[in-house]
């Protein structure tokens, strides 16, 4: 059973509501604009792309605080006996408000029992996601070199479920 079915989630501070087709190109230009996206050159237009692509085992999320478009979350299951976080983004106006935590609280429990990992990629360069990531848990298990673009390496971070 996919672990993502409902269209819209309420949490504490935030709601997440499907990704319309129609938000997707002013959230991929936002998030161009913002690291890792801008050091990584990503285009606008084929992130947008890739967000709209249908694909079932793709489940893509608008976050929204106060009805307003805060951020975006793409998930992928099944991978690797797990979910694959493919992109958590927060918009500036929205950072530090604790809203990455609670998405990511959020993600374990509805994984949680149909998952035994969560996994997810970040940019060497990213350090304060990483350092995120570390305190909710994620081990660091590959260096995936010049994956999205050369002189620029990945890590594949991985969290068990128990």
């Amino acid at each position: 059973m996919f672990p993502f079915p409902s269209r819209r989630y309420v949490l504490p501070s935030c709601t997440l509501t499907r990704l319309t087709r129609a938000e997707t190109q002013g959230l991929a230009e936002q998030l161009v604009s913002l690291d890792p996206w801008r050091t990584l050159q990503y285009q606008a237009e084929a992130l947008a792309a890739d967000l709209s692509r249908p694909d079932s085992s793709f489940a893509r999320f608008t976050v929204r605080v106060s009805g307003q478009a805060a951020g975006l979350v793409a998930l992928r299951y099944p991978w690797l006996m797990g979910v694959y976080l493919q992109l958590l983004a927060v918009l500036p106006p929205y950072q530090g408000m604790g809203l990455g935590q609670e998405i990511m609280s959020w993600l374990e429990r509805q994984a949680r029992p149909h998952a035994s990992n969560l996994w997810l990629t970040v940019s060497d360069f990213n350090h304060r996601a990483r350092h995120f990531y570390k305190k909710l848990g994620f081990l660091e298990v590959a260096r995936l070199d010049n994956l999205i673009m050369g002189g620029h390496d990945e890590f594949l971070l991985r969290k068990i479920l128990v």
